[in-house]
């Protein structure tokens, strides 16, 4: 039986002056806080459990699609070790289920849930993020094909299709604590649920969505994912003629159905730019 449940989402309210929204990704050395000019909107949302028809879900329809394949890494412990072993399972994986030509893997975070910490950006320290966002705009996806791409191959490759999805899953152990929530792109309104979040780091400007609370938005999970399954995210898609999902958004929650003493979660996501010819 499906283990549907309701949590608090915190959406997005930009900013009352109507003033451009930004984030600052680093916190403030004596506050620990990122400084931002818009604030969290909290809503009660229900939550679906798709196991067992996680199948009706696909990229294209829904912008996101689960999966089960163990990754022969395993220890995550540092980045060397996951970009040498995780990094090239994971551009074979993305690239069977999508029928992707060409994948760039361009980072990765690990999330470990340390309950009283704050969540500062230091890369060993990353918690889940408990806000409804999208990672990029379509504006700084191509940002970032021509950030992580050699300038002669730019042009030619954004003529085709291109991707921003995201390969999550679980580590050491099943995410029942905080598990991941993700909205069905059919729910979503393009045109008036999203605004773009500037995401400003020390040395230059990404793009993210924030978004609106819309009582239309329909949010699934996978119960108790454990770490042989995983879910791809897609983040953003450049057709964008409304035959397939552009964009899934996406936050941490809080199951208020999670037993006491489960384990913290800890997570795993790459971000790869997916090419197609």
């Amino acid at each position: 039986m499906a283990s549907d449940t309701i949590s608090s989402f915190n959406y997005f309210l930009p900013p009352s002056d109507g003033s451009r929204p930004y984030n600052r990704v680093y916190a403030d050395s004596t506050t620990g806080k990122t400084a931002r000019n818009w604030i969290d909107d909290p809503h009660d949302m229900q939550v679906g459990d798709v196991r067992g028809k996680e199948e009706l879900y696909k990229l294209d329809n829904a912008g996101f699609q689960y999966g089960r394949e163990a990754a022969k890494h395993t220890s995550f412990l540092n980045d060397d070790g996951i970009e040498r072993e995780y990094y090239p399972e994971s551009i074979d994986l993305i690239k069977r289920v999508t029928g992707a030509s060409k994948i760039v893997i361009f980072d990765h975070t690990i999330r470990r849930r340390r309950p009283g910490e704050i969540d500062n950006h230091n890369p060993q320290k990353r918690q889940p993020v408990s806000r409804v966002h999208v990672d990029q705009t379509p504006t700084a996806s191509t940002g970032r094909v021509h950030r992580h791409l050699p300038p002669t191959e730019v042009p030619s490759l954004l003529r085709r299709r291109f991707q921003i999805i995201n390969l999550w899953r679980p580590i050491s152990h099943a995410a029942v604590d905080w598990p991941l929530a993700l909205c069905d792109f059919r729910s979503v309104d393009f045109e008036k649920d999203l605004v773009p979040v500037a995401h400003v780091y020390a040395d230059r400007e990404g793009e993210t969505f924030g978004v609106k609370y819309n009582p239309n938005h329909q949010w699934k999970y996978m119960k108790a994912m454990t770490p042989e399954e995983y879910v791809l995210i897609k983040c953003s898609d450049s057709i964008q003629d409304g035959s397939v999902a552009i964009l899934t958004p996406h936050t941490g929650f809080q199951d208020p159905n999670t037993p006491e003493g489960t384990p913290p979660r800890e997570s795993i996501e790459v971000r790869a730019l997916v090419f197609y010819d």
